[in-house]
């Protein structure tokens, strides 16, 4: 299998794993909503940037110590979904709180969009199971040696695939009428949200339980 191919193999799998619904797209598409869309994009840089970093571990070969020291995977799993139902009860909290948009707020909100890069990291970085994921399609397609160069290609195109599809997701979701939609149903969508989001660290905990 040349590079080429084998590297169009793996932008595929790894760009299906980035389009499935999860709390990535779930902070992404909330961040677009509720601040603004700079803060979506910034959020999806920090995606990018957590992807690269789990991509470097695969690359690395630690996702070798992760399967082979369960209780290391156990605990890192544990704090990720302890992390992910955190973030769920605040956006549940939140629900009810009305949402102000417009300009006077606008100053405000560029000021944050370095929190906003920290929530998209700190979000990617929270499912170290994504490590093992990066690794398994590595493993699938990629050589027992490989040069120093297409780990650097691979490295780019993990940004490339993660942050990308967020920075759309962030542009599609901070037009107007999504966000009026938003605003129509914020309670009831912040709670949905929410629930998803604790649910989703309530089973990256309990699948920590079976390790």
């Amino acid at each position: 299998m040349n590079e080429l191919t084998l590297i169009a193999g793996i932008a595929a799998a790894l760009g299906l794993g980035a389009m499935s619904p999860g709390p990535s797209f779930i902070m992404v598409a909330r961040t677009a909503v509720t601040a603004s869309r700079m803060d979506g994009i910034a959020a999806s840089v920090g995606m990018g940037i957590g992807g690269v970093l789990f991509a470097a571990i695969a690359l690395l070969g630690l996702h070798v110590v992760l399967t082979n020291v369960p209780w290391l995977y156990m605990v890192l799993k544990a704090a990720g979904g302890a992390y992910l139902i955190y973030l769920g009860y605040r956006i549940w909290r939140g629900a009810a709180q009305p949402l102000a948009l417009g300009q006077d707020v606008a100053p405000r909100q560029r000021r944050q969009l370095g929190k906003s890069f920290s929530l998209g990291l700190v979000t990617q970085l929270s499912n170290p199971k994504t490590a093992i994921v990066y690794a398994s399609v590595f493993t699938a397609f990629l050589p027992p040696s490989f040069s120093l160069m297409l780990a650097l290609v691979l490295a780019l195109m993990v940004f490339v695939i993660e942050a990308g599809w967020y920075v759309v997701v962030a542009i599609a979701l901070s037009s107007q009428r999504p966000r009026a939609w938003y605003l129509r149903y914020k309670a009831w969508i912040d709670r949905a949200a929410g629930g998803v989001m604790a649910a989703l660290g309530g089973k990256l905990i309990w699948s920590a339980r079976s390790l």
